[in-house]
């Protein structure tokens, strides 16, 4: 599923709570009825989501439901809902949003404690990998598990396993780590690569296994207890691949580590510093990770060193720079009872949801009332011949001369011998060896039945649960109107170069630069200092004989930062009227600012290279407001505004 369009749904975020109502027409668009039941739910479920009063105005919201059902009528109109991909992704996300109403509390608890088991301990654990897609042929498939087992061969007679996984493994980072994937817990990994790696001892070398991204072998190198979470701040001088420049981001790391030890503050100097731009406005604080979680484990070894609270790193290097870090709060593994309905939700979105899905066919054989033809059954036994066991059994040919169904559901859904023996003819690759072929036939029914029992409650999910309707029914109009936007008004917006610069020169007033300085700003926490740091400018002197002049003894007095900013920027909105020249002396936060201006641009209109971003977005929008206004033209719209009316009273009281 693309993520990007989950951000179209604005509508179907978040939880709703119908009102108890009587369901009616609200509007109809071209004859196709809209009702108030989904209205209702649709601005429930948004309620919280907005901080504008003004948006949750009954009226307003009305008039944005119905330019979101008019944009939906007209990808149905120009058949967009026939497009491939869209019903690829409909069936793709449908499947993955069925699990979550496919359960088994006995087998979800047991997964849960496996799970919470499991979390008490860190792996570290190597892996060799051959690729295998999970729909490959049974000849690809044996090729493939005949490699893993012959590297299986080379480990188990001694070789080196970060020498074979280097010389053998197909997983790409395998260059760069040697097959090393770090330490991890539960739910880190899929879920069968997850049991080798706790089942395996440490040193020893599992059996090969397979998941969806083909044959693996692991090797468990370390088992530690679960080091939990950990909240940081840090401050990061970025790297390249210039020594000079790498030079001068470890001395200036150095020097803000002096400042910090000096007693200045780290999430001043973070946001001053800092070139991590995401965390910087905030302290230097990173959202909490655990192990494996960072694609550093320098980083992650030095937060999770630090023991006490407000403890400081000293200066160190990862691959992305230098950093320094300060310990913000540990957070130990959650007990069983505060993290249940937390592992609960995850076993739903993993691979462990099969086991529950695949325990509930036992509870829809009560459910459903089944039919079996026990002649037909007899007839498919005489079918199936001992070519079977050697992969040779021809299904389509035997079936010619059986006709029928061999087994119903619920009296509504009617399955066809012709369907089963094609299952049949499927396992054929699963090398079942059971004898003889009658007692082979029956337990390749009794999976079948299940298999089909669960295929029939998957789809009557929409009859079983009135929120798995609407959730569908909100994803698919999602989509196709992801689609129709893209179509009419994102790769408009992007490809019409006329359009878009007559856009920009009709609005050029919306994209203007404020006056610009280009300046150096020189910072210190004593007075004294940045007087001396005044005055030098004044002479002319360089920001680095300045620093070389103040910065001694190991002490760091005077930091500098510099560039083209516009007047608002920092400490410059602190200066009325900026002129060239060096400035006066300003303090903010308990530091002391001078500033030395030697060049300034005048307000004025952007250029469309500088702007070209956000004229693209604006003009996106511009497209868009016009384009309902057409498409209230296009269809024949007619609003009941009598039960509109009651559903405003409603929702106001």
């Amino acid at each position: 599923m693309k993520i990007s369009r989950l951000l179209i749904f604005v509508f179907l975020i978040g939880p709703y709570f119908l009102l108890a109502q009587t369901k009616e027409v609200l509007f109809t668009i071209d004859n196709h009825s809209y009702y108030t039941d989904e209205f209702v739910r649709v601005y429930n479920k948004n309620l919280d989501l907005v901080k504008d009063d003004s948006q949750k105005d009954l009226d307003k919201y009305l008039d944005l439901f119905l330019g979101y059902k008019l944009k939906v009528e007209k990808a149905n109109k120009i058949g967009l809902q026939y497009g491939t991909n869209y019903q690829n992704e409909l069936k793709s996300y449908r499947n993955q949003l069925s699990k979550n109403y496919v359960n088994d509390s006995k087998v979800t608890n047991e997964l849960i404690n496996e799970a919470y088991d499991r979390m008490q301990q860190e792996v570290r654990a190597s892996h060799i990998l051959v690729l295998l897609d999970e729909g490959a042929s049974p000849e690809d498939t044996l090729k493939a598990y005949n490699k893993i087992l012959a590297i299986k061969k080379r480990l188990d007679a001694g070789e080196d396993f970060i020498t074979v996984a280097k010389l053998t493994s197909e997983d790409p980072s395998v260059k760069e780590n040697n097959g090393d994937l770090g330490y991890f817990s539960a739910f880190r990994m899929v879920y069968p690569f997850e049991n080798a790696a706790y089942k395996t001892a440490v040193g020893q070398v599992s059996m090969p296994f397979r998941t969806r991204f083909g044959y693996h072998i692991v090797k468990v190198v370390d088992k530690r207890n679960n080091r939990g979470e950990v909240t940081v701040a840090h401050i990061m001088i970025v790297k390249n691949g210039d020594e000079a420049q790498n030079e001068k981001a470890k001395s200036t790391i150095e020097d803000i580590y002096k400042k910090i030890k000096q007693g200045e503050s780290f999430e001043t100097l973070a946001q001053q510093f800092s070139e991590d731009k995401s965390s910087a406005p905030k302290g230097g604080v990173l959202q909490r990770f655990g192990s494996g979680q960072l694609s550093s484990e320098e980083f992650e070894n030095v937060a999770f060193n630090l023991k006490l609270k407000n403890e400081i790193s000293e200066p160190f290097q990862s691959q992305f720079g230098w950093h320094i870090v300060k310990l913000i709060e540990k957070h130990p593994v959650r007990s069983l009872d505060e993290m249940k309905l937390e592992l609960e939700e995850k076993i739903k979105k993993d691979e462990r949801s099969l086991l529950i899905t695949n325990s509930l066919a036992k509870k829809l054989r009560s459910k459903y009332s089944l039919s079996k033809d026990v002649k037909l059954l007899s007839k498919v036994k005489g079918a199936v011949t001992e070519e079977f066991y050697s992969q040779t059994w021809d299904a389509k040919e035997k079936s010619i001369e059986i006709k029928g169904d061999v087994l119903t559901i619920n009296k509504d859904r009617k399955i066809s011998v012709v369907q089963f023996m094609s299952y049949i003819a499927g396992k054929q690759k699963s090398n079942i060896k059971t004898k003889p072929i009658s007692r082979l036939v029956d337990e390749l029914f009794e999976k079948f039945i299940d298999d089909q029992l669960i295929a029939y409650y998957n789809d009557n999910l929409e009859n079983e649960f009135p929120d798995f309707k609407n959730i569908m029914d909100e994803y698919r109009d999602g989509l196709l109107l992801f689609d129709l936007m893209e179509k009419e008004i994102w790769n408009r917006a992007k490809n019409d170069t006329l359009g878009l610069n007559e856009y920009f020169k009709s609005n050029v007033d919306k994209y203007q630069w404020k006056k610009r300085y280009d300046v150096d700003i020189l910072s210190s926490t004593d007075m004294n200092v940045i007087k001396k740091a005044q005055k030098l400018l004044k002479k002319g002197k360089s920001i680095e004989y300045i620093k070389e002049q103040l910065n001694k003894d190991g002490k760091v007095n005077v930091m500098s930062k510099s560039g083209l900013h516009e007047e608002d920027y920092d400490i410059l909105s602190e200066y009325k009227g900026l002129e060239k020249g060096v400035t006066s002396i300003v303090s903010k936060d308990k530091y002391y600012f001078v500033v030395n201006v030697s060049d300034e641009k005048p307000a004025g209109a952007k250029q469309l290279s500088e702007c070209r971003g956000k004229v693209i977005s604006d003009y996106q929008q511009f497209l868009e407001n016009h384009w309902v206004d057409e498409l209230k033209k296009e269809f024949t719209i007619q609003i009941n505004n009598d039960v509109f009316s009651r559903i405003k009273t409603q929702l106001n009281k």
